[in-house]
C-alpha cells in the first residue's frame, strides 16, 4: 500500500493532473523492465496530461482517471468546488501559491465557502484535502481513494498484462472531457471498442464493504446490456466475489465514451467506498483484492 499512499499525497485536482502524469510516467520507466510485456507509451503532444499504455495485441481498454476533487481560490480567500467535494467546516485544505505553502480550514460565511488563512491567497490557486492515510487489518482510509485506488489497480495489472490498453485520463471529477478523444485515438489506431472503467463507487444499502468489488449495471449512464452480461458471466466463472450495483446517479469515463461519436461498449468495475469525496474515504481490503483479481480475469477473457 506504500505506492497507493504516495499517489494519494500527489496534488492533482481536475485540470491540474500534471503531477500525477509525471508520477505515473516515472513509475512506468522505473518498473517496466520487470513487467511481462513492455508497453508502447503514448503521451505528450496531442494527449495533454493523459497517458495511454498499449500491451501486446489489445482487445480491451482500461480507463482510470488521474484527477481528484478539490477547490479553487476565488477572491479574498473564497473557494469554489472542483467536482463535488464534502464542504464540512473545519476540514483542512492544503496547497501552494507564489508566496509559499498553504494550510487552513474550511469555513462558511453567508452560504459561501472560504479557507481560513492568514493572508490573501493568489487567485486561481487549487486546494485539496490534507492527506491522513490510515491502514488497518481490514481497511484503507484516506482522501482521494477515488481515484488513486483505480490508478493503483491499473498499475498492478500492468505487471502481468499481456494484451490490453491502460488509459490514464483527466478531468473526470469535473465533467470529463478527455475520454472521448482518447477513445477516438484508440479505436482509429488499434481498433479496440470495449472498455472497463477502473474507478471507485459507493457503499450503499445494496453494495457493502467486504463482499467484493462492484460491477455496475447502470448509474446516470446505461451501458449496453449484452456487454455487461459478458462481464458478469466471466466474473461468475472466475469464482471471485463481486456485487452488482444499480444506481440512478453518478458517472464515469464510461459516460464520456458513450456520448462520443465512436461505438464503445463499457462497464464500470470498482471497489466500493464509504465517506465519498471526503478526507475519510474508506475501502475494505477484500474489495481491493477482488478488484485486482477480477480485472486480471476480465482482461484475459473479454
Amino acid at each position: 500500500m506504500e505506492l497507493l499512499k504516495k499517489m494519494c499525497e500527489v496534488h492533482a485536482p481536475s485540470g491540474e493532473e500534471t503531477s500525477m502524469t509525471n508520477f505515473i510516467l516515472n513509475y512506468v520507466e522505473e518498473n517496466k523492465e520487470s513487467w511481462k510485456v513492455q508497453p508502447m507509451v503514448h503521451t505528450g503532444q496531442g494527449f495533454q496530461d493523459n497517458i495511454i499504455l498499449v500491451f501486446g495485441i489489445p482487445r480491451t481498454a482500461i480507463f482510470a482517471h488521474l484527477d481528484s476533487i478539490g477547490f479553487t481560490v476565488k477572491y479574498n480567500n473564497e473557494i469554489v468546488k472542483i467536482g463535488g467535494p464534502v464542504t464540512t467546516e473545519g476540514i483542512v485544505l492544503v496547497g501552494e501559491d507564489s508566496m509559499g505553502k498553504i494550510e487552513g480550514k474550511i469555513m462558511k460565511k453567508e452560504e459561501k465557502l472560504f479557507i481560513d488563512f492568514n493572508r490573501i491567497i493568489d487567485r486561481g490557486t487549487s486546494l485539496t484535502f490534507k492527506v491522513d492515510f490510515r491502514e488497518t487489518d481490514e481497511f484503507i482510509q484516506s482522501c482521494y481513494m477515488d481515484n488513486r485506488l483505480g490508478v493503483w489497480n491499473a498499475l498492478e495489472l500492468a505487471k502481468t498484462l499481456v494484451n490490453g490498453i491502460i488509459v490514464f485520463s483527466s478531468w473526470e471529477e469535473h465533467g470529463g472531457g478527455s475520454a472521448g478523444y482518447l477513445g477516438k485515438f484508440i479505436q482509429e489506431k488499434y481498433g479496440v471498442m470495449q472498455a472497463l472503467i477502473s474507478d471507485i463507487t459507493w457503499v450503499t444499502e445494496g453494495v457493502k464493504h467486504g463482499n467484493g468489488c462492484a460491477i455496475s449495471l447502470r448509474d446516470s449512464g446505461i451501458p449496453r446490456k449484452s456487454y455487461v452480461k459478458r462481464v458478469i458471466e466471466i466474473a461468475h466463472s472466475s469464482g471471485i466475489p463481486f456485487q452488482l450495483e444499480v444506481e440512478r446517479a453518478g458517472g464515469s469515463d464510461g459516460n464520456e465514451l458513450q456520448k462520443s461519436d465512436y461505438p464503445w461498449d463499457w462497464c464500470f468495475v470498482g471497489a466500493p467506498e464509504d465517506n465519498v469525496h471526503s478526507p475519510d474515504e474508506k475501502v475494505h481490503k477484500k474489495d481491493i483484492e477482488s478488484m485486482v483479481s477480477l480485472y486480471k480475469e476480465l482482461m484475459k477473457n473479454l
